[in-house]
């Protein structure tokens, strides 16, 4: 039998708890999302994963904004803009980096033209030591 246990006000969660919650999964959802999209090689689904991430995105900063303006969520100190600055600096400098490399390796003309240092491998089937 499936049963509830009520608040004192007879629903099953407080309201900030349960919004709590929701928001908790919202920031999961969109980095589960974000991941997806990173990972799919299909130009459509990668469309429908950025759209549900940005979807995903939308709403929980909505969410977010009614928890602030209900004081039901506050905000952690403020970040000093040089910290904030210096992070961006530091993404930017990757950035750089990454798109180099990927430069570097469009750019050589043969890739992966020398033999292998090892020989084939030979399947394990019909060997009478493997099952």
């Amino acid at each position: 039998m499936y049963s509830q246990s009520l608040s004192s006000n007879g629903s099953f969660m407080q309201e900030q708890d349960l919004l709590k919650s929701i928001l908790a999964d919202l920031r999961r959802t969109s980095r589960e999302y974000t991941t997806a999209t990173t990972e799919a090689s299909c130009p459509m689904t990668r469309r429908m994963f950025t759209d549900l991430t940005n979807d995903t995105l939308r709403l929980q900063g909505e969410l977010f904004n009614l928890m602030q303006q209900n004081n039901m969520y506050s905000v952690s100190a403020k970040a000093l803009r040089q910290d904030v600055d210096k992070q961006i600096q530091s993404a930017q400098q990757a950035q750089q980096k990454c798109q180099q490399f990927i430069q570097e390796k469009n750019t050589q003309n043969s890739s992966y033209s020398q033999a292998p240092n090892v020989p084939q491998h030979q399947p394990n089937y019909g060997n009478p030591y493997y099952m």
